[in-house]
């Protein structure tokens, strides 16, 4: 199989089940961030880790192909690609009480700062985030519209990825480090 096709030297993509649309399409930009956003996963991985969050890691990559299959996918249920449901959200759920109950309580605003794998998860948090405002575009605007699971999936998926990221803290056996309100005049 070639890796080029040139059938997208003009400005245009396919979207699976055969549709043409531009490659600044915002479906194509939805995708896009989630394949940037598992892009930012591989580099956490590269970092050391505890096994647990290298393996919740390597789950989420894997969901995000699914995420971005069926962001591909204009009504997915019609080609059989409708791949998140209710049960990948409480994945994410159960992980994030897994991890959070071994933090201390958070009574302030902290800094995307710590170790290499922290600061590199608080990226891919943002990351998460834009590509949530693009999901929530399409879920808002777009006809046909995105399913709900999506956008609530990368709404939990943005809270692991701060959960972990304080994780990998801890595991380095670092402080969260706290935000400082500027002094008033």
């Amino acid at each position: 199989m070639k890796i080029y096709t040139k059938t997208g030297d003009g400005g245009e993509t396919d979207l699976f089940a055969g549709s043409r649309v531009a490659k600044n399409h915002p479906r194509i930009e939805a995708y896009g961030c989630v394949d940037e956003l598992n892009s930012c996963l591989g580099v956490v991985r590269t970092e050391s880790l505890t096994d647990e969050i290298d393996g919740v890691l390597l789950r989420l990559q894997n969901d995000l192909f699914a995420v971005g299959a069926e962001l591909a996918t204009p009504e997915p249920e019609l080609h059989g690609n409708q791949l998140i449901a209710q049960q990948h959200i409480e994945y994410l759920e159960q992980q994030i009480d897994f991890f959070e109950r071994q933090l201390p309580p958070l009574d302030t605003f902290i800094l995307p700062a710590g170790g290499r794998a922290t600061c590199c998860l608080h990226l891919a948090r943002t990351v998460s985030r834009r590509a949530e405002r693009r999901v929530a575009d399409l879920f808002l605007e777009s006809k046909p519209a995105v399913s709900r699971e999506l956008l609530v999936y990368l709404n939990r998926l943005g809270d692991l990825l701060f959960v972990l990221a304080r994780s990998c803290n801890a595991a380095e056996g670092r402080q969260d480090v706290n935000w400082q309100k500027p002094p008033t005049t």
